[in-house]
């Protein structure tokens, strides 16, 4: 088989056999490769043992938690895709996520179609970030975006940005000075019906923040227009 007619791969980790059945028969149906793991300690020997495209992740797992299997794939593999599975009415849980750098999440209970539709999603996004006739870098002071690397250079450092916010700052990078509402930016960005509120935004704008304020402490990218919004609007940041 070609690498361009390889099946994407999923790692499906919940510890509900039903739950793990049902989203492999529509995945697989999907096109999808399918490797499963019932814990989070099984989940992570996967990991090490398979290349894998993209985790679907449940929070509440028996031993490691999901919490600490993101945590771990997050300081091994920044730009896997993760898909966080979480319990109805846990919204805290669900920012915890994306605070740790999940790229999106699905509530259960959840319609397995729709699972396919993030995770297709999700894909698409963290493979082709740029559309036809797009510039593929994009410089400003102290910091370069490259899209078809995938890569972001803050103040002569490689920054570690996950799929989504990589996603986020190329978006607000291709329009600079231009204000964004959350609803605009879940809309242009994620790119689906997606559930999630305005907060989702917000936990992700302060983790692109902190990771340029950190790389590039001399200037200021991502901007708060309060009421309104955010922008790009790169400029040295006050004494």
């Amino acid at each position: 088989m070609d690498a361009a007619d390889k099946k994407p791969v999923i790692l499906l980790v919940d510890d509900e056999d039903h739950i793990r059945e049902l989203c492999r028969l529509y995945l697989q149906s999907a096109d999808f490769e399918i490797i499963e793991a019932a814990d989070g300690l099984t989940a992570l020997k996967k990991l090490e043992e398979h290349p894998v495209d993209l985790v679907v992740l449940d929070i509440m797992l028996p031993g490691l938690d999901g919490f600490g299997v993101l945590k771990a794939i997050r300081e091994r593999q920044v730009w896997l895709p993760v898909v966080m599975l979480t319990a109805v009415g846990d919204e805290e849980d669900r920012i915890a996520g994306l605070e740790q750098g999940a790229d999106d999440y699905l509530i259960k209970p959840f319609s397995p179609k729709e699972l396919v539709a993030r995770v297709r999603a999700v894909l698409r996004r963290s493979q082709t970030p740029q559309g036809p006739g797009e510039t593929e870098i994009l410089r400003f002071p102290g910091l370069m975006l490259d899209a078809q690397q995938r890569l972001a250079t803050a103040g002569g450092e490689v920054l570690t940005l996950t799929p989504r916010e990589f996603d986020l700052l190329w978006f607000l990078a291709q329009h600079p000075q231009q204000v964004f509402s959350r609803d605009q930016l879940l809309d242009r960005v994620w790119g689906f019906d997606f559930e999630g509120d305005g907060r989702t935004v917000d936990v992700h704008i302060t983790r692109l923040r902190q990771k340029l304020l950190k790389a590039a402490a001399d200037y200021q990218y991502v901007e708060t227009v309060w009421g309104q919004g955010y922008r790009f609007k790169p400029h040295e940041r006050e004494a």
